[in-house]
């Protein structure tokens, strides 16, 4: 029996359910773990999308009853494995859970997101508490499960199995904080007299479920070093920085990994042709079959092709991308984009799109087989983040060869080191200040690189080398977890 047992909460994870980052954290994390000597589980709710998966399920608790407010209700647990064996819990609510998306639609989110997650984190305990192996901490991650660490120590204080249970936060993004009006606070099965002030939930009038998190875990960590100190300033901060920092300074930052079984050039099924480090034929290959699936100029092969795989929305730079834009095509070079979002930023992709037919192409959705197509066929990656927690497609990019121009914020700073073309040092391309010129000039200064061959080999190569593993991160977990095991 492993000697270290830990039960992971999350509201999303791959392969089953995925809006972002979290869910590539959540799903390549335990398996990682697992590889360490840890017994890992996860819990999740039954969403619709990943009961219509095709994954196999079997229920192992039927009519648990879960408080919601005032109401009692009776939820079903589903139980399955990946494959790599680890344990996967579905808490299967079919009036909260079973819906189309996992937190909202094109008019927002839904209205009774906090109805569901103070469900899903009660249903989570008492999961923990009726498992027959009790795990000895919870790691838990974002807002949606930041209710978690203040309900041990409110109702569930005295459950046998739950009593001084660990928990360790992750912040993935400090934007997202589950910020409710207080007279909501019944929902939560929370008392005001007990965690309703300026050291509990109270978050300027309102209350804070990623201050639950922050306040009432024994460990709390975010994706990257840089992240984890930007965070606790009050720039960066996001009107949260006092609360980290009245943690004493021990919110620590580990950098987020790759899953390379699905993202390796070598291996690579979605793509045109294989290739590696070694020999990095076939990804011409790919540059000419992508250009052609988005209905580019062939001319293009020739100049170096431009990519943004992203979340339309004002964290990752688009109007600095859009203030640039027409400085960038005049480079002559391509563009293509993959992302949905924000409807000013799509629709002025989309009057660009116009502005360059043969040399821009945007793509609405999300489609992971054309990511990796677009990622393998790509000379350079564009990531002009306001603010990026950690950050995982300039990884992925990397390891294809394909060299990021990024802001150097969070995640980014710690993993993109800015091309030095006389030493041959460095992996990609960084600006400081948050503004269009310097973008430009970042990319500019690419493009005028792309076009010296043997240096621009290098360059790829250098970022072709770089590790960024999980058993890495899962090392650093694990530490953390010994550190607050009971």
């Amino acid at each position: 029996m492993a000697d270290l047992k830990v039960l992971m909460v999350s509201s999303e994870a791959v392969p089953f359910a995925k809006t972002g980052g979290l869910a590539d954290v959540a799903g390549s994390l335990p398996p990682a773990l697992v590889r360490q000597g840890v017994e890992a589980a996860l819990v999740l709710p039954a969403y619709r999308t990943i009961l219509e998966s095709g994954h196999s399920w079997r229920p192992v608790i039927g009519n648990m009853p879960v408080p919601l407010g005032n109401a009692m209700l009776p939820t079903d647990v589903l139980e399955g494995e990946t494959e790599e064996g680890v344990r996967v819990y579905l808490i299967d609510r079919e009036d909260l859970f079973n819906r189309p998306n996992l937190y909202g639609n094109r008019h927002g989110d839904y209205y009774d997101n906090l109805e569901r997650f103070s469900f899903f984190c009660h249903a989570a305990l008492r999961l923990a508490n009726a498992l027959s192996i009790t795990p000895h901490l919870l790691h838990l991650h974002d807002w949606q499960t930041g209710l978690i660490p203040a309900l041990i120590k409110g109702p569930y204080w005295d459950w046998p199995n739950l009593i001084d249970m660990p928990t360790l936060f992750t912040i993935h993004n400090l934007g997202y904080q589950g910020s409710y009006g207080a007279d909501r606070l019944p929902v939560t099965g929370l008392s005001y007299s007990q965690f309703y002030h300026a050291q509990g939930l109270e978050y300027w009038g309102a209350f804070s479920l990623l201050k639950s998190g922050i306040m009432y875990s024994h460990a709390v960590n975010t994706v990257s070093p840089t992240y984890a100190r930007e965070i606790q300033t009050d720039e960066r901060g996001m009107a949260m920085a006092a609360v980290l920092r009245s943690r004493g300074g021990d919110v620590r930052g580990i950098l987020n990994g790759v899953d390379y079984g699905d993202w390796n050039p070598e291996t690579d099924p979605n793509i045109e042709a294989n290739y590696s480090i070694h020999d990095i034929t076939g990804k011409k290959l790919c540059k000419t079959a992508l250009i052609r699936e988005m209905h580019l100029d062939e001319a293009l092969m020739e100049k170096p092709l431009l990519c943004i795989i992203s979340r339309l929305e004002p964290q990752k730079g688009f109007d600095l991308l859009l203030s640039a834009l027409d400085g960038i095509m005049g480079t002559g070079a391509g563009l293509v984009v993959l992302g949905s979002g924000a409807y000013w930023i799509s629709s002025g992709l989309s009057e660009a799109q116009k502005r360059y037919p043969g040399h821009m192409t945007l793509r609405t959705g999300f489609d992971p087989g054309l990511a990796h197509r677009m990622i393998g066929g790509s000379d350079i990656f564009l990531m002009p983040s306001l603010y990026e927690p950690c950050g995982l497609t300039q990884m992925y990019a990397f390891k294809y060869g394909t060299v990021p121009v990024v802001r150097g914020t969070g995640g980014l700073e710690d993993t993109v080191s800015s091309f030095d073309a006389a030493a041959l040092k460095g992996n990609g391309f960084k600006f400081y200040p948050y503004d269009a010129s310097d973008f430009l000039q970042s990319v500019q200064e690419a493009v005028r690189l792309y076009g010296k061959p043997p240096v621009w080999e290098h360059l790829m190569q250098n970022g072709m080398k770089m590790d960024f593993s999980w058993d890495r991160s899962a090392k650093a977990y694990t530490d953390i977890y010994r550190s607050i095991k009971r």
